[in-house]
């Protein structure tokens, strides 16, 4: 399997994933899938292209297929993009220091957040940060 890195680098893979992304997040009901037609009319790409980087993406996990008579319909799958994310947020966060620094002070006054507060805080924040990204992502598409 590709390095998750190498998969993303592509430019056209990326494009691919922000189409699947904006289906999750523009049409719900949808189950977040599109078929490979729709991804073709809406990056403008050869079905051939696309079909070869659908490929590559579903072998490194990120997207989902199902298929229907000779139909496909993709979704995006989060979860190694999740574990990308975790390793990379140390790296561009302004704030990891100054974060890292005021966990370490809560916990040593004993007021840290327990389990259940910590696990509401990180989904609070991952749909924050999906509802950002979306909208940036419209932003740059228009």
């Amino acid at each position: 399997m590709a390095d998750i890195f190498d998969v993303v680098a592509d430019t056209t893979r990326r494009d691919i994933l922000g189409v699947l992304l904006d289906r999750e997040t523009s049409a719900p009901e949808s189950g977040g899938e599109i078929s490979v037609s729709e991804i073709v009319s809406t990056l403008g790409l050869s079905q051939p292209t696309v079909s070869k980087h659908l490929k590559v993406l579903r072998e490194a996990g990120l997207v989902g297929v199902r298929e229907e008579g000779q139909h496909r319909y993709y979704h995006l799958d989060r979860r190694p993009l999740e574990t990308l994310e975790d390793w990379l947020i140390p790296f561009v966060s302004s704030d990891a220091a100054a974060d890292a620094a005021t966990l370490a002070e809560a916990e040593a006054q004993g007021v840290a957040l327990n389990d259940d507060q910590l696990a509401w805080a990180s989904a609070i924040g991952q749909r924050f940060a999906e509802a950002a990204h979306a909208v940036v992502g419209q932003k740059k598409r228009r």
